[in-house]
């Protein structure tokens, strides 16, 4: 077998290699907006000093860059995090 082959029949494989099937059933779309985090959206990008103002729902978590967090998933908990500069990047249900 000359190298040229071995090439041809290596470069094969990893072609059929990186081939996955397609799922049966088509993936869910984004998760249910079960927090309600849609409607705080305009907050992304605002200074965190804009939350003093606002009222949120009861267990409404605010979280920084460093702030330890549980990781128990609660849909129905809104979620605001905030990073080192002070503004808000993320609002969303977990």
């Amino acid at each position: 077998m000359n190298a040229r082959t071995l090439f041809i029949g290596l470069a094969a494989t990893a072609v059929l290699a990186a081939c996955e099937p397609m799922p049966a059933e088509p993936l869910p779309d984004a998760a249910p907006d079960t927090c309600r985090a849609s409607a705080y959206q305009g907050l992304v990008g605002q200074p965190i000093e804009v939350l003093a103002a606002m009222t949120f729902p009861i267990g409404t978590r605010r979280i920084g860059p460093d702030d330890a967090v549980t990781s128990d998933f609660r849909p129905e908990r809104l979620n605001i995090e905030y990073g080192s500069t002070g503004r808000i990047e993320k609002v969303s249900c977990y």
